[in-house]
């Protein structure tokens, strides 16, 4: 005899092909998600990638300044395409064939400006890039369409300014190809200054109903695939390295150094649990536009450690110091973010507060290492993490 099928959170027949988009409740229990949504970050990865190419030829030709404003600029859209799926598909995902339809074509569009980001980076020719945004947006608009068309009220108006504000934004990214190139790149942060105020102006009256739970789950999904991206680039190009040379004792330095990175990341940012803060958009949105410095630096750190390889067999003509910066910045600037945004606020004591900013500034004087910064780097993170733990315990006992 076989069991009935479990009740639909969205309250629809789980076998249905259609559904009314009914916004999904904060409250709901056991909300994870689905292989949808894993999918869609999967191929993220593949934009990501392209970004940290970029950096890389940049930052090994001896050009930090366009490397990092490029990079930047790139991965700022990266983030920016992700966000919008993941705040809505927390509100809105009924999982029915419209939907799977219209991200299938969000994710299109990823794959899109993936193959735009190398013009963009180095020839400022954003015409790529911008066409894949608009297949995403046609597919992003569709849904707020369809939310609008199932909501009432203060709810609907909000779906609705989405909507507007999406489309508005939308022509102003393509207007940008039209204008001279020497304004592009200011013109740029004005429309992405505008993206960033789309759910401020929308949800100033009614908040979409996101879960807190839901919606951690899915940037700490979207923080491994990252990590893993950068533990992927670093194998790479110390495979590479292997290949066209004989720098072992050089090599196993860095490739020990960042995989010691790269756990200790991982391990320091899911420390706490972020999701019990997250009560409303005062917190939650700060949080969220923060970690684009969380994913932006996590990416950087495997271009970084190409940049050390590089360096190493005499690929990358530039400094000793400034190939260890390469490594040690984002490094730093990862562990002070995730410090900033979440871990302080579940600090007790004056030692677990000063661990991560006090690790931050170790980490950047490792960048004076020399040919062992990398594997000090490493060492100094890993280093913090057996404190944290430590402080962690202490308190566990005494309490």
């Amino acid at each position: 005899m076989t069991s009935a099928p479990s009740p639909d959170p969205t309250g629809s027949d789980a076998s249905a092909p259609l559904r009314r988009m009914t916004p999904r409740s904060r409250d709901e229990a056991h909300r994870a998600a689905t292989p949808l949504e894993l999918f869609f970050d999967l191929c993220f990865v593949v934009a990501v990638a392209q970004a940290g190419t970029q950096l890389v030829h940049a930052l090994a030709g001896g050009h930090p300044g366009t490397g990092i404003i490029g990079y930047g600029y790139v991965f700022f859209g990266v983030w920016w395409a992700w966000m919008n799926f993941t705040w809505f598909a927390s509100a809105y995902d009924v999982d029915d064939v419209p939907y799977r339809i219209a991200t299938l074509v969000q994710i299109s569009g990823v794959l899109v400006y993936a193959a735009g980001v190398p013009r963009a980076f180095n020839d400022n020719d954003w015409t790529v890039a911008v066409i894949g945004y608009l297949i995403m947006r046609v597919a992003l608009t569709t849904q707020w369409l369809r939310a609008a068309a199932s909501e009432a009220g203060p709810a609907r108006r909000t779906a609705l300014e989405y909507t507007v504000s999406l489309v508005v934004c939308q022509m102003a990214w393509v207007g940008l190809l039209f204008v001279p190139d020497g304004a592009k790149r200011w013109l740029f942060i004005v429309v992405a200054a505008a993206e960033l105020l789309i759910p401020l102006v929308a949800e100033r009256n009614q908040q979409t109903p996101w879960h807190p739970h839901h919606i951690v789950e899915r940037y700490g999904l979207f923080t491994i695939i990252v990590l893993g991206e950068t533990m992927f680039a670093s194998t790479i190009a110390v495979q590479s390295a292997l290949d066209d040379n004989e720098a072992l004792g050089e090599l196993l330095p860095i490739a020990g150094g960042g995989l010691l990175i790269i756990f200790s990341a991982w391990w320091i940012y899911f420390a706490v649990p972020a999701h019990e803060r997250l009560v409303s958009n005062r917190q939650a949105i700060p949080w969220g536009y923060g970690h684009v410095l969380i994913f932006g630096s996590a990416a950087a750190i495997g271009a970084g450690i190409e940049v050390s390889i590089e360096h190493v067999v005499g690929k990358a003509h530039i400094s000793a110091v400034a190939a260890n910066a390469a490594v040690t910045v984002p490094v730093a600037l990862f562990l002070f973010t995730v410090w900033l945004l979440h871990a302080r606020h579940f600090k007790r004591t004056l030692p677990q507060q000063l661990t991560l900013p006090v690790a931050t500034l170790a980490v950047l004087a490792c960048t004076f290492a020399g040919d062992w910064a990398v594997l000090t780097t490493g060492l100094v993170t890993a280093a913090t993490v057996a404190v944290g733990v430590t402080l962690a315990t202490r308190q566990t006992v005494t309490a």
